[in-house]
């Protein structure tokens, strides 16, 4: 079977003149980087649900946007989309009006009152392998539309399937969420290990991010026993990102359907995002990542 990344890439390189003319018009609104810029693609990711996957996705992104950048969360749960919840917006449309019913991504990307915007995620498609060569070429296409801004995150769901594992590949960044729970320190190292076996060449950083931890000391321990075992066992390095702190303003934000940076910027945890998001800044994203990269890989899989 033909490398879907070689059929990517004579896709990128017969863009239709139409996307072109889009994308000249997209730059003259300022949509799209000067020549020369790149966007750097950072997926989030866990072993499980409920670790707080998609509330780190939103604050990183309000964190990064307080630096100036311009920022995208793609939610990428195709079952249990929740970007837009946890922002109290019902978007009109989605990533499978998108796919699906010939909307534009500049069409279901929706802005907010944070100075971000999403993509909300499609419920309905189970897999992005599952697209036709139409879709696929389309969806593809359309991404390319986000290559205005600085930074995407996208939000996977939590586990191993296949999207999930796409997105990994796609990303310059995977950043694994776990907390201490011992359910959730094993599902980590479990799609850490899947990522391993499924990827011999892994053109990325792996990152962890320890949740929802009562003190730092506690935060360190996870760390270095996932970093240790991966690196044993998998021969895989896995960078410790950070920290955030167990702290009832979360709480109170996701009751509320409001970021805890927005409501709080000085809690605990809004700190430690900042503190996750400059350490982030601080590392050079590769010469062989951004946005050309994530289309090379994003299907490369057959």
């Amino acid at each position: 079977m033909e490398d879907q990344a070689e059929k990517l890439r004579e896709i990128m390189r017969k863009r239709p003149e139409s996307a072109k003319e889009g994308d000249r018009n997209n730059r003259q609104a300022g949509l799209l980087p000067k020549k020369g810029g790149k966007t750097r693609i950072i997926t989030i990711t866990s072993g499980k649900g409920g670790v707080g996957k998609t509330n780190v996705s939103v604050n990183m992104a309000l964190a990064y946007a307080r630096l100036g950048k311009k920022v995208v969360v793609m939610d990428a749960d195709l079952g249990l989309a929740n970007v837009n919840i946890m922002l109290n917006m019902v978007p009109r449309f989605n990533l499978y009006d998108m796919i699906r019913k010939g909307k534009t991504m500049r069409e279901i990307m929706v802005e907010t009152d944070y100075g971000i915007s999403i993509v909300a995620g499609a419920l309905g498609i189970s897999q992005i392998a599952n697209l036709s060569d139409g879709e696929r070429q389309n969806f593809i296409e359309e991404l390319n539309t986000l290559s205005f801004a600085d930074i995407i995150i996208i939000d996977t769901s939590a586990g191993v399937s296949s999207n999930v594992l796409d997105f990994i590949a796609a990303a310059d960044d995977a950043v694994i969420i776990t907390t201490p729970e011992p359910t959730a320190i094993t599902d980590a190292y479990g799609i850490i290990k899947i990522i391993a076996t499924e990827y011999d060449n892994l053109d990325m950083e792996l990152k962890l991010v320890v949740n929802r931890v009562k003190t730092a000391t506690e935060a360190k321990k996870v760390a270095d026993r996932m970093t240790n075992i991966a690196g044993q066992f998998l021969n895989l390095k896995v960078d410790y990102l950070g920290f955030i702190y167990d702290d009832p303003i979360v709480s109170q934000a996701v009751l509320r359907q409001r970021p805890f940076m927005v409501i709080d910027p000085k809690c605990k945890a809004s700190i430690c995002v900042q503190h996750i998001v400059g350490k982030m800044e601080k590392s050079d994203l590769r010469e062989t990542g951004g946005f050309g990269s994530m289309f090379r890989r994003l299907f490369k899989k057959t």
